[in-house]
């Protein structure tokens, strides 16, 4: 179990990493062109607070890799468990079943490091 929370850990990382920096320093309209329609609803101040939490989250994964405040690591998890909720809501609303479906996995691996880091 201990070899995949790691495998899931730096998955999110990765994920989250491309997506955060991505939100944080293109302009709307190269976001939408590239595939990150779940902005559309959202004025920009939003979408780059919510790339800021995402980078932050990100950090968060490093606790437990240290072992200096591993408690960051769930609450990273549960933090971009969030982030997810409110994407496939965003793509729902936009006509994206498949896509809030891949926000709907993401959410399951959220979950996983979230209930795994914290009882483990």
């Amino acid at each position: 179990m201990n070899a995949a929370l790691w495998i899931c850990q730096g998955l999110l990382a990765a994920i989250f990493l491309v997506s955060g920096t991505a939100k944080i320093s293109q302009s709307r309209e190269r976001l939408l062109a590239t595939g990150q329609t779940g902005i559309a609803p959202f004025p920009m101040p939003v979408v780059r607070l919510t790339a800021f939490c995402e980078l932050l989250g990100v950090v968060g994964i490093l606790p437990r890799l240290t072992g200096i405040a591993p408690v960051l690591t769930p609450m990273a998890a549960i933090g971009f468990g969030v982030v997810m909720i409110g994407a496939a809501a965003s793509h729902l609303k936009l006509g994206e079943p498949w896509t809030a479906l891949a926000n709907i996995a993401i959410l399951a691996v959220c979950a996983l490091v979230a209930y795994g880091t914290l009882t483990g």
